[in-house]
């Protein structure tokens, strides 16, 4: 019993595959597509709104400017009327520490991360950018209690597996590591656009086609990547070895639009269609997924930035026989700390909708050597703190 009960709970690592990255480093994947999609056109938005032809256009009632030191990428023109112009680049390390009920990592910090971001504009109206994101988190939900064990053949459960780090109801405990690092790469092109009214005002948005590549490293995977010995199945259905848990690529089409502009607040909304770009594992149909990004800045004085940005995002993983709907929030402050440099600290949470509940229900084994967990929706909850050269950047995807 104790043999089968350890193979069933090795299962158990494939749990991340559900895992929620959000993102800047975020709380699941809640969690790397804003912070290139969407920072770059709030960017563009922003100078839009403020260039002398924008505010010559909408006449002396127009909306006023923010402060005049914004936190702008380094590089570039340093007046812009719309995108940054020529090379502009972020670079930043981060750390990060999780919440909730996870089990022995609980205490731990999460592994480090880098951020890197490069930038061409041609010309304020177009810029292509490539970007490397790396998200820590370990999903709580894993560590769900005592779950009950079924063999295939058997209608009711014949023992009970122990997802804790304590004993409990006769189940010996399993400590399996599931601490999480995704990479994200990102290719996207910037368009800005401009609608002019009969009234003369205008209205900038941004479009932007993106390429997003993911993969990860599972603190559980014996491969040194995101590769663990079973992977969540589908109901009744066969269980897949050797899947790559967390790697997917995926092709979307985002607008920005701007909604809120005041000396000190400054609001936008992205929704952004994507699609794998090419399915995986047990992926089932490929229709659009609708990412939505609502973004709203505070900008008390020219150094210092608190944001709120809460978010309808599509986790949609090799594991995953459909997209999971996550919905997350990123609440945080960044602070200027020269001209060049910054520290951020972030608060990131997030779980899916339309699996629940979260973490392990069961396990279900269909032999000694073939275990799948049965699971809901994981969520995953940390606090990160960054420290970089450049603008301050929050990802979400």
């Amino acid at each position: 019993m104790h043999k089968l009960s350890l193979r069933a709970i090795a299962a158990g690592a494939a749990l991340i595959a559900l895992g929620l990255s959000a993102a800047p480093a975020a709380a699941t994947t809640s969690e790397a597509f804003a912070t290139n999609v969407v920072g770059g056109a709030n960017t563009a938005i922003k100078n839009a709104m403020k260039s002398p032809k924008a505010k010559s256009a909408v006449g002396k009632r127009t909306v006023a400017q923010v402060p005049p030191v914004e936190q702008h990428p380094v590089g570039g023109a340093t007046v812009q009327q719309g995108l940054p112009t020529g090379f502009t680049y972020t670079a930043d390390a981060s750390m990060a520490f999780p919440y909730g009920n996870i089990g022995t990592a609980k205490g731990q910090w999460l592994p480090g991360g880098v951020d890197l971001v490069a930038g061409y504009g041609f010309n304020p109206t177009n810029r292509f950018m490539v970007s490397m994101y790396q998200l820590q988190h370990y999903p709580y939900g894993f560590n769900s209690g005592t779950v009950p064990l079924y063999l295939q053949g058997f209608a009711n459960p014949i023992g009970c597996v122990n997802l804790n780090n304590t004993s409990a109801n006769g189940c010996t405990p399993e400590n399996i590591n599931v601490t999480t690092k995704d990479t994200f790469l990102f290719f996207n092109y910037e368009k800005l656009f401009s609608i002019k009214f009969n009234n003369g005002r205008v209205l900038p948005f941004v479009v932007t086609p993106t390429y997003v590549s993911r993969w990860s490293k599972i603190g559980a995977s014996t491969q040194n990547d995101d590769t663990v010995p079973f992977a969540v199945n589908p109901p009744d259905g066969p269980i897949f070895f050797n899947t790559k848990t967390r790697s997917a690529q995926v092709l979307s089409l985002a607008v920005t639009v701007p909604f809120l502009k005041t000396p000190k607040m400054f609001g936008t909304f992205t929704v952004a269609p994507g699609w794998l770009s090419h399915p995986n594992g047990i992926n089932g149909v490929n229709k659009a997924q609708l990412y939505q990004i609502l973004y709203l800045e505070y900008t008390p004085d020219s150094k210092t930035k608190f944001f709120f940005e809460p978010q309808s995002s599509r986790d949609y993983l090799p594991t995953d026989p459909y997209a999971q709907h996550l919905f997350a929030y990123f609440l945080g402050v960044s602070r200027r700390l020269t001209k060049d440099t910054f520290v951020q600290l972030q608060l990131n949470s997030g779980g899916p909708s339309n699996e629940t509940p979260y973490g392990v229900s069961a396990i279900s084994c269909a032999s000694i050597t073939q275990c799948a967990p049965v699971v809901g929706g994981l969520k995953a909850t940390q606090i990160q703190i960054q420290f970089g050269i450049g603008s301050p950047s929050v990802i979400q995807f």
